[in-house]
C-alpha cells in the first residue's frame, strides 16, 4: 500500500499524471453505479468514439469548449478573470442566427453567407464581454461579477428572441409549433469535413496558433502579460491600462461568440432557448485547466469533448446518468488543483 501511495504520489505531480488519477477514480464511480461496467464502457466508447459520426460530434463539440477556453486565456493573460463564456455565447448565436435568418447574406457570393454571420456573432460576443472591460475601467466593478450577471442577461435574451413573433421564432402554424426560429438558409451554414464534423474545426486549430502566437511573439501579448504581473510598474512604463483591459475582454468575448456562431451554423441549424448547454461554463474549466498555454487547451477541450459524447453515449446505452462524467470532469479539476498545490509546497521545500 506505502508503494501504491507513493506511485499516485508522483503521478498527481504531473498534469498528465493528475488527469489519469481523475479518470481512474471517476471509472470506480462509473463500476459502482452501473448495473454492468463493461456495458457502460462499450456504451461510453460508442458514444465518444464508436462510429465516424460520433468522433466528428465530439469533435465539434471539443471546438466550441476550444473557442471558451482561449478566450479565457487571453483575458486571464491580463490578470482578468472572464467567466461570462455562457453568456457571450448565447449572444454570438443569437445575433449569428438573426443575421443569417433576417438578411439577404444567404446569396452573397465568396463563401461570405457563412463568413458575415460568423463575424456577426463574433462581434456580439467581444461587446457583450467588452461591457463588462468597460466597468471595471470606468467604475472599479469585478469583472468576475459583471461577466457572471450579463451572461443570465444574455440567456433570457435568447428565450426572449425565440419566444417572440416580432424577433426570431418561426410562423405559428399549429398548436405543436417550438419556440424556436426558422432554420436558416443552406448558404448560411458551415460547410462539412466529414459529416457531422464542419470546416470551422479548421478555423480553430488555426485561432489555437493565432492566439499563441500573440500571447508568446506579439507586443501585444507582452502588454498583456505586463499588465496581469503589475498593472502599477505598467502604467509608470507608459502602457495604457483602459485600452489594454477593453481589448483583452474584447477579445476573450469575440472568441466566445464565435462559439456561439459556430453552434448555430455548423451543428444546430436553428435556434433555441438553452441553446448553448453549459459550454461556456465547461469552456471556463478547459481555460482554467489549460494554464494559460493555447495548444493546452486545445487537448483539454478534446478530452472534455469526447467525455460529453461519451457520456450521452452511456446514459442512453446502458442507463447510467451523464452526470457521471460531469463528476469525473470535476475530478480532473480537483486533482489537477492538488497537483499545483503540491507542485508549489515542494518548490517552498515543505515536505
Amino acid at each position: 500500500m506505502t508503494a501504491l501511495a507513493a506511485i499516485l504520489r508522483r503521478a498527481s505531480t504531473s498534469s498528465a499524471g493528475a488527469v489519469l488519477v481523475a479518470l481512474l477514480a471517476g471509472l470506480l464511480l462509473m463500476a459502482l453505479l452501473a448495473p454492468s461496467l463493461p456495458n457502460a464502457l462499450a456504451a461510453f466508447a460508442r458514444g465518444a468514439f464508436g462510429t465516424t459520426y460520433a468522433v466528428g460530434a465530439s469533435v465539434n463539440r471539443a471546438a466550441v469548449l476550444a473557442l471558451v477556453g482561449l478566450g479565457f486565456i487571453l483575458a486571464f493573460r491580463a490578470n482578468l478573470t472572464n467567466i461570462g463564456g455562457e453568456g457571450q455565447l448565447a449572444m454570438g448565436g443569437m445575433v449569428a442566427a438573426a443575421v443569417a435568418l433576417k438578411t439577404d447574406v444567404a446569396g452573397l457570393p465568396l463563401g461570405l453567407a457563412v463568413v458575415l454571420p460568423a463575424l456577426a456573432g463574433a462581434c456580439a460576443g467581444g461587446l457583450w464581454a467588452g461591457v463588462a472591460g468597460w466597468l471595471r475601467v470606468r467604475r472599479g466593478t469585478n469583472e468576475v461579477i459583471s461577466t457572471l450577471l450579463l451572461s443570465f442577461i444574455a440567456l433570457w435574451l435568447v428565450y426572449w428572441s425565440v419566444h417572440s413573433d416580432a424577433l426570431l421564432r418561426q410562423p405559428r402554424t399549429s398548436a405543436t409549433s417550438l419556440p424556436e426560429s426558422e432554420d436558416i438558409p443552406d448558404g448560411t451554414m458551415i460547410g462539412m469535413l466529414v459529416p457531422p464534423m464542419h470546416q470551422g474545426i479548421v478555423v480553430v486549430i488555426l485561432l489555437v496558433g493565432l492566439v499563441h502566437l500573440a500571447m508568446t511573439r506579439t507586443v501585444w501579448g507582452m502588454r498583456l502579460q505586463a499588465i496581469g504581473l503589475n498593472a502599477a510598474s505598467a502604467r509608470r512604463a507608459g502602457l495604457s491600462i483602459p485600452r489594454l483591459t477593453i481589448g483583452a475582454m474584447l477579445a476573450s468575448g469575440a472568441l466566445a461568440g464565435l462559439a456561439g456562431a459556430f453552434m448555430i451554423q455548423g451543428e444546430q441549424y436553428n435556434l433555441k432557448a438553452g441553446f448553448s448547454s453549459g459550454y461556456g461554463i465547461d469552456g471556463l474549466v478547459v481555460g482554467l485547466l489549460a494554464r494559460g498555454s493555447a495548444p493546452t487547451v486545445l487537448v483539454f477541450a478534446l478530452l472534455f469533448g469526447f467525455l460529453r459524447s461519451g457520456g450521452i453515449g452511456m446514459e442512453i446505452g446502458a442507463g447510467v446518468p451523464s452526470a457521471v462524467v460531469l463528476t469525473m470532469q470535476g475530478l480532473v479539476i480537483l486533482a489537477v488543483a492538488g497537483m499545483e498545490f503540491l507542485r508549489q509546497r515542494q518548490a517552498r521545500g515543505v515536505p
